[in-house]
């Protein structure tokens, strides 16, 4: 049994030395020579100048989106969030997830101290949109009135103070064109 062994191992030795010696070279590309050389200085080029560009684009593109989350939620604090956003880009990202949250938080101080939860290009943005006759009249009424508590705190910039003239003026005549608009009464017609 033991001979049987050894055979069995002595043709499998002279079976891989065969192989070996039969074998052609191998290559670890698919390239060669000048061919090879071109392109690995393409591939160290794109690593040394296109990668790091790319790097810093997306780590910017990252950076901001607590910026462009506090402008879509027409946050009253997206001004000072943009310039933590700023500010995390100088200091490595270090900032970036207080404005996050900063972003993501719904200021209730905010609130009580100025009477809105919105920034004022909030209600620049609705004034337009009743203006152009596409603003809901519950929500021209939920504007007048977020625009009335603003002006009894005394809080309310002169921006806006004639954007509540201007939907005053668009609420009377609306409402005097509604008038016009109505069938006379029943009653008068008879008498």
């Amino acid at each position: 049994m033991h001979n049987a062994r050894s055979r069995l191992h002595g043709t499998t030795f002279a079976g891989g030395v065969l192989a070996l010696a039969v074998a052609p070279p191998a290559h670890a590309s698919f390239l060669s020579g000048d061919a090879l050389d071109t392109m690995a200085d393409w591939v160290a080029l794109i690593v040394l100048f296109v990668v790091p560009i790319g790097v810093i684009v997306v780590f910017w593109l990252v950076h901001i989106l607590p910026e462009k989350v506090a402008e879509n939620r027409h946050h009253p604090q997206k001004d000072a969030i943009t310039t933590l956003c700023l500010l995390s880009l100088a200091f490595g990202g270090l900032l970036w997830p207080i404005a996050w949250l900063w972003a993501y938080s719904r200021p209730v101080g905010y609130k009580v101290a100025y009477g809105t939860d919105k920034h004022d290009d909030y209600f620049v943005e609705m004034g337009e949109k009743a203006a152009a006759g596409t603003l809901l009249q519950d929500e021209l009424a939920h504007l007048h009135h977020e625009l009335d508590a603003m002006a009894e705190r005394g809080l309310l910039p002169p921006k806006l103070k004639g954007l509540r003239q201007e939907l005053d003026a668009l609420r009377a005549s609306r409402e005097d064109s509604q008038a016009a608009a109505m069938p006379p009464a029943a009653g008068k017609d008879n008498a």
